[in-house]
């Protein structure tokens, strides 16, 4: 049997982002027994352990660093938005910490206008809008919750991380940026993981490693999927991941979102759905 390529893309994000839900639940699991430097310091430094051989099986040209400056910039923007993600994930429900976390493809859109001189369309900007009212529903003001703020910094983070990727030369593969981008991340997280350094369990260094490993996964099969299938006819499978982490945060943690949360969650999503490949893949179906 036949599997078309738009199949196996969003086989390959389902999968990633089952991945990515359950490093999620391992950083969790660790009740922030760690502090957030040394979880930063030990998930990159595992990373990059994993990724050397990959990176060392490729052509010396192939290996090399470009744009040195790009790929440091966004190795700080790792180590503040791993920080934030850690510490929004402690002190909040699962599904909570991701709703706002996955605000950041509408932060993308004022920081793109911003940085790379993008005039969207009207569509767009409505939808941003209609996104960060869910949002605000989610952080729930009348009940705030300071973690909040720590999702919100992950998600700008990880906005500006994905708006500069736009800016990395496009004959660099993904591993090299991988690898480097994790390395240049250890010096400046290992001098802060030194200076708030505690014990550490192998139980803790399992976790964190758990985590790295998985995050890897999810960036594999990101990249895969991509590579197989247009974005805008399987990008909507990156929101499996709202699913899973709901359905771990019941499971592992009794966190039973809200009503008021599930309509926060469903206008973030709103926005992002690509309503128009969805109407004309149903149109060619139809014939």
């Amino acid at each position: 049997m036949n599997i078309s390529a738009v199949s196996i893309g969003v086989i390959l994000l389902v999968i990633g982002n089952l991945s990515a839900s359950l490093s999620d639940v391992a950083v969790k699991l660790l009740h922030g027994g760690i502090s957030p430097y040394q979880y930063i310091f030990v998930r990159q430094f595992l990373s990059v352990l994993l990724i050397s051989p990959i990176w060392l099986h490729q052509s010396k040209p192939q290996r090399a660093l470009t744009a040195p400056y790009l790929t440091a910039t966004r190795s700080i923007l790792i180590i503040i938005g791993s920080g934030c993600l850690m510490v929004a994930i402690t002190h909040l429900p699962l599904a909570t910490a991701n709703a706002i976390i996955y605000a950041a493809p509408l932060i993308m859109l004022p920081l793109s206008i911003w940085l790379l001189k993008e005039v969207p369309p009207l569509g767009k900007v409505i939808g941003t809008i209609i996104g960060f009212c869910g949002v605000l529903i989610v952080l729930r003001p009348s009940q705030f919750h300071w973690a909040g703020l720590f999702a919100l910094g992950t998600a700008t983070t990880l906005a500006l991380f994905n708006i500069l990727a736009r800016k990395i030369p496009q004959k660099q593969p993904i591993v090299t940026t991988l690898f480097w981008t994790s390395l240049l991340s250890l010096p400046v997280s290992g001098l802060l993981a030194l200076l708030d350094w505690q014990p550490i369990s192998i139980d803790q260094i399992a976790l964190v490693g758990a985590s790295a490993m998985l995050i890897l996964l999810y960036n594999g099969c990101a990249v895969k999927a991509y590579k197989k299938a247009p974005a805008g006819q399987i990008a909507l499978a990156e929101y499996s991941g709202l699913i899973f982490v709901g359905l771990f945060g019941v499971w592992w943690f009794d966190e039973i979102p809200d009503l008021l949360t599930a309509l926060g969650i469903a206008l973030i999503i709103l926005p992002l759905i690509p309503f128009r490949q969805l109407f004309i893949r149903a149109k060619q179906s139809s014939k």
